[in-house]
Order: structure tokens, then C-alpha cells, then sequence
């Protein structure tokens, strides 16, 4: 009996691995199967760099009681912005041209038309007292006020059905409403209507009206309220008989019904909700218009973006052999999930966005780096007897690291999408695409492709083709070496301090160089004898100084010129240059543009950014210690600053690619502060008496294998873009690679010793200092074969 026992717990034990193995491979394939059929059926929008779209040009007018101005024109378009955010089209572009028009370029709109009359209306929502029906239809009607008994006025318009009704002055205005919704009815079946909803003050006044109407018997028109929006009456609600009269409807919402399709709903629901446009606009031009990149930088960017993916699949199989190679197939498989993701929630694709999606396949790759380092330290402890138990061993260890790290950066996504607005919101929907799916392709794919693989008998007789029988150069570099870096990080504190202050001196004494979206600028059209190619245009005007130009094919042959602030003598360069390409060359327009990235888009960025970093912090706090979120925020502020510093150095632009690297690089370096710390609390638990500084350094030298292995990665992409792609990827390759690189520096020799330094604090006590490269503890880097020895040293306390 007692010798059956271990062969039967085996078997179970086995047969549990394999039902696990096929609940994840018929996973896996249900994910593939269903973005294959995404992909197949609804393609990615692409952007207006990369296809154009329709660009709207519309018309403030003053009115009697207020003028059509530029500080009147700039509060119409952040209204613009909030109505096209709810028609779902991401990543406009919304501009103010010269006093009082506007200009709007939507990217893949299948209705322009309705666009069009969706951003036109003027969404004047007001709620009326009905005075009685009116005797004479003509009695004012048209919106028209009058004089009424008294010092009230009244209008005359008619209801849904077609009667007219005599209105008192309005009660309640758009600017009392707090949101409103589009629902559907089902369990009443009375389909579907809109929910509005009060603010306070609009609450009270809710209540009165209502109150009021229902001191009148009921049919009498008097006990009906009316909604008007534009000088029309679309709903006339008689109050409940219910209601006692001076008591209203309280709880500050009301339902507007009506015979409304889902699509009238949600239109009526994002007008109101929208808010009213401060003056009345008026479409005074539609036209489609081209990309702001030629064909020439798109088809660089796709070179790109393919030779930088190969390079990294080669570098990854080199690495990690078999192992490698099936981590390449679950990044393919990555892709596909993110295109279809992208598809299926109606993102649009940006050049930027394209080299960020690109970027993520190279970052992806760190989840499977991880999970391959350690089975490699399961391997050499020579604690898994085959392959399949030592991958399976470090799929269990890594989880926590890529569990925090993608949940740390799928916070600071679902923070960016909710509050901010325009790029940084279409950012945060791409982050959070990236981020799953990278979870998805690592966690299921790659181990039921590595599993499979590790339990063939080929295989399992030549353990050294999968890549993690052997420990790597890098581990064996640090076991030979057994460097002790953490020795004095207050050292390495002054040195970062050093590079904080000399990068970010230069903000001070360059000053940063905003890009066109952020300062405005000045819009030319033109109208040429013959065609000319926007490719042409755009070489033509940077050898004349203007590299950043942004040119585009507009209308019927005619060519748009959006640049920086010009004088005359620039303009009148811009115009020769044009002429060169297309002889006989009419202005057709000349305007000053107001930014793309207006102040309030610009302050909701900053607070959802500012959000995020808190909520980053309190889960750090939670999951860690206070301590290690408040190093790993203080490293990420050192590589935000150090970024910036060195682009105002180098007189690179701050526009909207730059914003993008930037928010890209805030995770990347989030992620690697959370890998270190993982494996510090690990070591925390397992060895607690071992001097904090040293227990650091341990952590280091165990992790600094993937975090090579991760960063190569990512270089090899982003040094393909920014050698082969066009010069405007090239600033976002720049910035990325700074951040790659201060990202790896900072989560090593700023986040560790500021740890070091905050936990001295805490405990009253000095970090260790003695001992040199000597092994003082049992969580190191481990030789094959041997366990490591315990100190009977330096044995200090960790709280």
C-alpha cells in the first residue's frame, strides 16, 4: 500500500497538469478564433496622418446678447471637442482660424453630413411653464418673445403633435443640467427615451415648475412642462396625477420621451449633455481632405516597424532558443489580439499610435523574459528535475511581478481614458489594449506553446535546445563578479541628483520649444495651376527652413500649409515655394489657428496624469510598502524631468508625438521599478534578518538578467525607427530610447538606493557597509548545483 501512494499522486498530479493544459489551450484558441474573425471583418480607422478625412469648417455669429469673438470662438471649441468625444471619433483635430471659425478634421467618419449637423446645432436647452394652448397659431410663434400680462415674457411654438403652445420665459436653462442619457424602456416597452439629470440649483427649480403645473386639473394644457431645445419643442410631459400640487417632482432628473430610435437618443442625450455652444455656428465649407503624411514616411514607418520586430524575434530566439522561438509566435499572436481589440472598440490608428503598438510588441516581450529567468534560477538551483516543472515554477513565480506591473499601468489607462481627453485619451484606450493583450499572449499562450513543447520526449532528452537549461552570460557575468552596487547608494543618489539638475537646468536656460499644437500657428491654402504631390510640397518647404510644416491635399486640387507663427517675409517664402511646384498660385486662405491642444484638453491631461501617478502610488503602498511606491514615484518623476531637460537642450519640438513618448515612457518606468520591488518583498519573506542593503543589491543582480534582455528589446525597435523611419517618428524614437535607457538607470541606481535611504529612515539605522562582494545571504544568485551559504553576520532586523 505504501508504495502505490507516490506512483498514484503522480498520476493525478499529472493528469491535473493536463487539464489545466487543455482549459488554457482551448482558451487560447477561442481568443485567437475570435480576433482572426475581427480582424477579417472590421478593420482598424486609420488616422488623418495616415489616410486623412473630412475636414468641416465652421462659422461663429454674434447674436444680440453675445458676440462671436475669439474668447467666444475658444469656448466653442472645447463644446466641439466634448460633442465629438461622444460621437466616438478619436484622435480630431479641432483648431480655432482667425477670430471666429473653426476648423474640424475628423478621421474616418462614415456620415460627414450628420457630423456636420450634429456639431452645428447650437443645443439651446430650456424648460418652459405652458401658459395654455395658443388661440392663434401665428401669436408669436417662431420663438418670437413678447410682452405678457405682467413682466413675464412668453413664446408660442408648437408641441410634437403640431398644437401650439403659449410658454412662459424659461425656468431652467442647459446650464442647470448635470449629464443626461440615452435608455431603453423594455420592461415598460415604452422604447426608448433620455434621462436628464439636475444640478442642485436646477433640482429646486425642477421641483417648482412641476409643482406649479400641478395646481391644474389634468388635459388642461397648463399641467404639461416643456423641453425645448433650439427653439423646438421636443417633449411637453403632462405631470403625473400623482403629483400634489406645489410639491413638484423632486430627486432632480426627468425623462424626455418621445418616439426616438437609439440613434436619435444618444444624439439628443450627447447634444444636452454636451452643453450649449456659447454663440451659434454655421457650416460654411465641407471638403475631404488627405493625410498629413505622405506615402513616402508611412511606407519608412512600416520598414520600420517590421525589420526593428524581426530584429527582436532574432534576438529573443538567440537568447532563449525553442523558448524563444514560441514567445516570438505568442507576440505575433499579440499582435493579431491587439489589431482585432483596436477593430472592435473603434480606436483609430495614428503614426504615432502605429509606432506605440509597435513599441508594446518589444515591451511585451519582458513578461516572457521574466518567466524564462526564472525558470532558469529554478533550473541551476536544481530544484526542478525536468524542463516542464521549471517552466511551470516560473510562470507561478512571475505572476505577481507581471500581475503589479500591468495592474500599476492598466490604472494609470483607465485614469487617462476617464478624464482626459483627445490624443491622451486615445492613448489610454491603446495602453490599455496593449497591456492585456501582452497578458493574454504571455500568461496563456506562451505557456501552453512552452508547456506542450517542454513534455515532448525530444525535448526532454535535449533540455539544452529550450533555452533555460543554462544559466546566461549575464547571470554568469554577476556570479563570477558577485558585485555588491548597493555598498553606498547615497553615491549613487548624488548622481542622479547631478543628471536631474544638469538635464533639467536646461528647461530653465533653453526654455521648451512647443510644438504647433500647443501654440497655434498660421494656416495657408492654396489654389495651383497645376496639382501639386504633398510629398514634393513637404521637401520643398523644409529645404526652404520649414521642416515641420504640416501639408496636406484639401478639397479639389487645392493644398493646405499649417505651421508656426510666420512673418510676412516667411509667408512669402512658404508662397515661392509652393509657386515653384505648381506655377500660377492663388491664397485661398491665410488665417492665424488657434492650438489643437487648447488649455482645457492640456489641464484635464495634467490632473488625469497627476491621478494616475496617486493611484500608481496607493496600490504600490498596498501590494508593497509606502516606501517602495514613493521610491518608484520619485524614480519616475527623475526620468519625466531628465526627458524633458534633454529635448529643451537639444531645441527638440513638445508637441504631440513627444506627449506620447512621454506618457510611454511614465509606464515603462513604472514597470521596471515594480519588477525590483516584487522581488525584494520576495526576498523579504524568505530572509528577513539579511541587511536591507544587501537583501537590494540581492534583488538587483536577480533581476538585471531580464531587465537587459527586456531593454535590448525595445532598443533594437526603436533603433530601427529612428534610422529608417521618417523624420517625424524620428523625435518619437529619440525620446523613447532616452527613456529606455533613463528608465533601465533610474529603477537600478535611483528607485533601489532611494529605498535604501527611506527604510534607514525608518528603522534609525545605517545600511550595512562591510562585507564587499562577500555572500551575505541566502537569496542570491545561485551556481548550478550548489545552494548558497548563510551569513551568521550582519544579521539586522527587517521590519
Amino acid at each position: 500500500m505504501t508504495r502505490s501512494r507516490p506512483p498514484s499522486r503522480a498520476r493525478s498530479r499529472s493528469r491535473s497538469r493536463s487539464r489545466s493544459l487543455n482549459v488554457r489551450a482551448l482558451l487560447a484558441l477561442a481568443v485567437m478564433a475570435a480576433s482572426v474573425a475581427i480582424a477579417l471583418t472590421m478593420p482598424v480607422r486609420l488616422g488623418l496622418d495616415l489616410r486623412g478625412g473630412t475636414q468641416i469648417v465652421l462659422e461663429t455669429n454674434s447674436t444680440d446678447t453675445a458676440k462671436a469673438d475669439r474668447a467666444a470662438t475658444d469656448r466653442t471649441v472645447e463644446v466641439l471637442r466634448g460633442r465629438i468625444d461622444a460621437l466616438g471619433v478619436a484622435e480630431p483635430t479641432i483648431v480655432r482660424s482667425g477670430e471666429n471659425r473653426v476648423v474640424v478634421e475628423l478621421p474616418g467618419v462614415q456620415d460627414p453630413k450628420k457630423a456636420a449637423d450634429v456639431l452645428g446645432r447650437t443645443a439651446q436647452l430650456t424648460v418652459h411653464s405652458v401658459l395654455g394652448a395658443a388661440e392663434n397659431a401665428g401669436d408669436g410663434a417662431g420663438g418670437t418673445e413678447e410682452k405678457a400680462s405682467g413682466a413675464e415674457g412668453k413664446r408660442v411654438l408648437p408641441d410634437e403633435s403640431g398644437q401650439s403652445l403659449r410658454l412662459r420665459a424659461a425656468t431652467l436653462t442647459g446650464q442647470d443640467v448635470k449629464g443626461a442619457d440615452a435608455r431603453f424602456d423594455q420592461q415598460n416597452g415604452a422604447g426608448w427615451h433620455v434621462t436628464v439629470d439636475f444640478k442642485d440649483a436646477g433640482s429646486d427649480r425642477w421641483a417648482r415648475v412641476t409643482g406649479e403645473a400641478a395646481c391644474h386639473p389634468a388635459g388642461d394644457p397648463e399641467r404639461r412642462v416643456a423641453i425645448v431645445l433650439d427653439d423646438k419643442i421636443i417633449s411637453s410631459p403632462q405631470v403625473d396625477p400623482s403629483v400634489s400640487c406645489g410639491a413638484g417632482i423632486t430627486g432632480g432628473s426627468t425623462q424626455i420621451t418621445g418616439s426616438f430610435d437609439d440613434a436619435e437618443a444618444r444624439e439628443l442625450a450627447l447634444l444636452i449633455k454636451g452643453g450649449a455652444l456659447p454663440v451659434p455656428v454655421e457650416t460654411i465649407e465641407q471638403r475631404t481632405i488627405g493625410a498629413t503624411l505622405g506615402d513616402e514616411a508611412i511606407s519608412a514607418g512600416a520598414w520600420a516597424a517590421v525589420i526593428g520586430t524581426a530584429l527582436t524575434a532574432l534576438f529573443i530566439i538567440v537568447v532563449y532558443r525553442l523558448m524563444g522561438a514560441l514567445a516570438t509566435v505568442a507576440l505575433l499572436c499579440y499582435g493579431l489580439i491587439s489589431h482585432a481589440a483596436l477593430a472592435a472598440v473603434g480606436a483609430t490608428l495614428t503614426l504615432p499610435g502605429l509606432a506605440g503598438f509597435v513599441l508594446a510588441i518589444g515591451m511585451a516581450v519582458d513578461a516572457n523574459v521574466l518567466v524564462f529567468e526564472r525558470a532558469r534560477e529554478e533550473q541551476a538551483a536544481r530544484t526542478r528535475p525536468s524542463t516542464r516543472s521549471a517552466l511551470t515554477a516560473g510562470f507561478r513565480s512571475a505572476f505577481s511581478a507581471i500581475a503589479d506591473s500591468n495592474i500599476t499601468t492598466l490604472i494609470a489607462a483607465a485614469l487617462l481614458f476617464f478624464l482626459a481627453s483627445g490624443p491622451v485619451k486615445g492613448f489610454g484606450v491603446t495602453l490599455g489594449i496593449g497591456v492585456l493583450a501582452s497578458m493574454v499572449s504571455a500568461l496563456v499562450i506562451t505557456r501552453v506553446l512552452a508547456e506542450f513543447a517542454a513534455s515532448r520526449p525530444a525535448v526532454f532528452r535535449r533540455p539544452r535546445i529550450t533555452g533555460i537549461s543554462s544559466t546566461g552570460p549575464v547571470r554568469d557575468a554577476l556570479l563570477r563578479r558577485d558585485p555588491f552596487l548597493m555598498r553606498r547608494p547615497r553615491r549613487w543618489l548624488a548622481a542622479s541628483l547631478v543628471v536631474l539638475v544638469v538635464a533639467g537646468s536646461g528647461i530653465l536656460v533653453r526654455g521648451l520649444n512647443f510644438g504647433i499644437e500647443f501654440t497655434g500657428g498660421r494656416l495657408i491654402e492654396y489654389s495651383t495651376a497645376t496639382q501639386v504631390d504633398p510629398d514634393r510640397a513637404r521637401d520643398a518647404l523644409a529645404d526652404a527652413g520649414f521642416p515641420r510644416a504640416v501639408v496636406q491635399s484639401s478639397g479639389d486640387g487645392d493644398l493646405t500649409v499649417r505651421t508656426e507663427e510666420l512673418t510676412d517675409a516667411e509667408a512669402a517664402t512658404v508662397t515661392k515655394a509652393v509657386a515653384e511646384l505648381g506655377g500660377e498660385t492663388e491664397k485661398v486662405r491665410d488665417e492665424l489657428i488657434g492650438p489643437s491642444l487648447g488649455e482645457e484638453l492640456r489641464r484635464d491631461a495634467l490632473i488625469a496624469l497627476g491621478l494616475a501617478l496617486a493611484a500608481q502610488l496607493a496600490y504600490l503602498a498596498v501590494r508593497f510598502r509606502l516606501l517602495f511606491g514613493t521610491a518608484a514615484v520619485g524614480a519616475l518623476a527623475h526620468d519625466v524631468v531628465i526627458l524633458v531637460g534633454v529635448f529643451a537642450w537639444l531645441g527638440k519640438p513638445i508637441d504631440g508625438v513627444f506627449l506620447a513618448a512621454l506618457l510611454t515612457v511614465i509606464g515603462y518606468s513604472v514597470n521596471d521599478s515594480v519588477v525590483l520591488f516584487d522581488r525584494v518583498r520576495e526576498l523579504l519573506g524568505k530572509e528577513r534578518r539579511t541587511p536591507f542593503d544587501r537583501l537590494t543589491n540581492d534583488a538587483i543582480l536577480q533581476t538585471l538578467p531580464r531587465t537587459v534582455n527586456t531593454g535590448m528589446g525595445a532598443v533594437l525597435i526603436l533603433a530601427s525607427l529612428a534610422v529608417l523611419a521618417d523624420d517625424s517618428l524620428t523625435d518619437f524614437a529619440l525620446a523613447l530610447l532616452i527613456g529606455v535607457a533613463v528608465g533601465t538607470y533610474s529603477s537600478v541606481f535611483t528607485a533601489s538606493p532611494l529605498a535604501i535611504a527611506l527604510h534607514g529612515r525608518d528603522t534609525g539605522s545605517r545600511p550595512a557597509r562591510r562585507g564587499g562582494g562577500r555572500n551575505h545571504g541566502t537569496a542570491r544568485p545561485t551556481r548550478p548545483g550548489k545552494q548558497p551559504a548563510t551569513s551568521r553576520t550582519e544579521r539586522q532586523e527587517v521590519p
